[in-house]
């Protein structure tokens, strides 16, 4: 069992809160839960993983083997996703909304989001994220923590923004795409659908659709697959 990390004695005075699921019970969860412990919307009432033999508790709070049950155990209707896994989300994403569920959003008050930026649906920004102004977010997208996305920026459902990126103005970011953790993307660059940037990486090409990606993709595809498999 995971030492409870208090997540659950925080979650006490919730009454009058929305219950939420976490879909996942590992490393970014903890993040998504102690957004979710500042929020006053919602009141964290499990975790799902689907994983083999799953731990029946995480963080004092229980873990559910599907969603199904989760859902019929709790009375929830709200789920936001607690892993990195891009196409993962995406897949899962539709499942939730199949069922009728809705995708919660977990905004951190350290971070800084301009008054006219658009986040959508199921999106986690992350402690001193900052979303510049006329930036669209898609749905169930991640800026992790520290993460900045210039003006006028798009990023498209279900792409993960690592901690520590910069990304410059008028970058289009694709579905599903993974931005390595401390990377930098210059203004103008288009990045693709499921594209990759490795961890660190300076992506300066401009103009055409996945340029700069295509050299670092094969490189960093078994890291990403080895590092943010769905929980």
């Amino acid at each position: 069992m995971v030492e409870d990390s208090g997540i659950q004695k925080r979650n006490l005075n919730s009454k009058h809160r929305k219950p939420l699921l976490i879909w996942g019970a590992s490393g970014h969860a903890l993040v998504v839960a102690d957004i979710i412990r500042l929020n006053s919307d919602y009141s964290l009432v499990g975790f799902i993983d689907n994983a083999p033999d799953p731990a029946p508790e995480y963080c004092g709070l229980p873990v559910f083997p599907n969603l199904s049950l989760a859902v019929e155990l709790t009375g929830a209707a709200d789920v936001i996703f607690g892993f990195g896994n891009c196409m993962a989300r995406l897949e899962l994403e539709k499942q939730v909304q199949t069922i009728g569920l809705s995708l919660a959003t977990a905004i951190h008050p350290s971070a800084v989001i301009a008054s006219d930026a658009v986040i959508g649906a199921g999106s986690v920004i992350a402690a001193l994220a900052v979303i510049n102004p006329r930036v669209h977010l898609g749905t169930n997208v991640i800026v992790n923590t520290a993460a900045s996305v210039d003006h006028e920026c798009i990023v498209e459902d279900a792409a993960n923004i690592c901690p520590g990126v910069r990304i410059g103005g008028r970058v289009h970011i694709g579905r599903a795409a993974f931005i390595g953790i401390g990377s930098s993307v210059r203004d103008r660059v288009h990045i693709g659908d499921d594209a990759v940037i490795g961890a660190g990486s300076v992506s300066a090409p401009a103009g055409r659709p996945t340029s700069a990606l295509h050299t670092v993709r094969k490189f960093a595809r078994a890291s990403q697959a080895e590092s943010q498999l769905p929980i």
